[in-house]
């Protein structure tokens, strides 16, 4: 795509303002892809953030935290929810806290870890989230309901390979050039 061909979205085409509105026919397309991933990733959290608060009065972290436990049926470690979330524990902890004065998870000691809990949905916990995920994947559906079959599949293809490349490469901090501006 030559720089005539780029027609960025700007704030007084759609009177929305995004981070792809920054983004110019003279930035490189990089860049311009960049702004639109993220923009579109916005867009779309932000759509099923306010879908939860209105239809379960429920949060998107709350449903991720629900969502990993409801993939470990047996449980998980505070510690590897953090991880799958990539959250601190402090957040993880935070969450839990709330869930289990909601009646949705329970935590555990773990019996080989004086340290540490396990947590697990309880049967409250797991009909309430498999209900929010129901309409969570309606949702999704409807979102990504303006792209066809054989258009999902190649972004999907596309975006693997985007995510390999990024994971395979190995980018150190710029140099500066001159040490005296640190």
């Amino acid at each position: 795509m030559t720089t005539e061909q780029y027609d960025a979205p700007h704030a007084t085409d759609t009177d929305v303002i995004d981070h792809e509105t920054r983004a110019t026919g003279e930035d490189h397309e990089a860049l311009r892809l960049w702004l639109r991933l993220l923009t579109c990733t916005n867009t779309v959290e932000t759509r099923l953030r306010g879908l939860l608060r209105t239809g379960f009065d429920n949060t998107l972290p709350r449903f991720d935290l629900m969502a990993q436990l409801d993939r470990n049926p047996k449980g998980m470690k505070m510690r590897e929810l953090s991880q799958r979330l990539m959250v601190t524990g402090g957040n993880v902890t935070g969450l839990t806290d709330k869930l289990v004065a909601d009646g949705l998870v329970e935590r555990a000691d773990d019996p080989t870890d004086r340290r540490a809990y396990w947590v697990r949905l309880t049967p409250t916990g797991k009909r309430t989230f498999r209900k929010m995920a129901k309409s969570h994947e309606a949702w999704v559906v409807e979102l990504f309901g303006g792209l066809s079959h054989d258009e999902k599949t190649q972004l999907l293809e596309l975006l693997n390979r985007l995510k390999t490349h990024v994971n395979n490469l190995k980018l150190g901090a710029p140099e500066s050039k001159s040490k005296n501006l640190e």
